[in-house]
């Protein structure tokens, strides 16, 4: 089967998002290691955990909320049990729970405002609430095929 290239607009479009992806990326990154000293991954561990009942959730689910592999999941919770952040509880004879510490919910709480400041900054006050609405609906679509493309 013949693959086929990506038309001009529709290169344009890829490379812009792409770039733009890349960029907030580290954008944000800076901001919360210079502000807080926490990783990103670590902001999306704890931001998943701190909204879970109990501020606990059992590994393959953080993992399908955060959208990372096992592997990546497992060594980002060692070095953020090595912190304090979280803890491992066991659950049943093989199962186990990751645990949001006080630790980590004082360093969410502490990272947040400047988080959000950095987000707003940089993406929300540059759409128009329109242009908010179409990038929800337009994310909403591709992670809907993502989500029901996983093997």
């Amino acid at each position: 089967m013949e693959q086929q290239g990506l038309a001009g607009r529709e290169l344009r479009a890829w490379r812009a998002f792409f770039e733009m992806q890349e960029l907030l990326r580290a954008r944000i990154e800076q901001q919360l290691q210079a502000s807080s000293g926490m990783s990103s991954a670590d902001y999306s561990v704890l931001a998943v955990l701190s909204e879970a009942p109990d501020g606990r959730l059992r590994p393959y689910e953080l993992a399908r909320m955060a959208g990372w592999e096992k592997s990546r999941l497992h060594h980002q919770l060692t070095r953020m049990s090595t912190r304090g952040l979280i803890t491992r509880e066991r659950c049943g004879s093989r199962g186990m729970y990751a645990v949001i510490t006080a630790k980590g919910l004082a360093a969410l709480k502490e990272a947040v405002p400047g988080h959000t400041q950095e987000v707003r900054r940089l993406f929300i006050d540059r759409l128009t609430p329109e242009q908010v609405d179409q990038l929800a609906e337009i994310a909403t679509t591709i992670l809907d095929n993502l989500h029901a493309d996983q093997p």
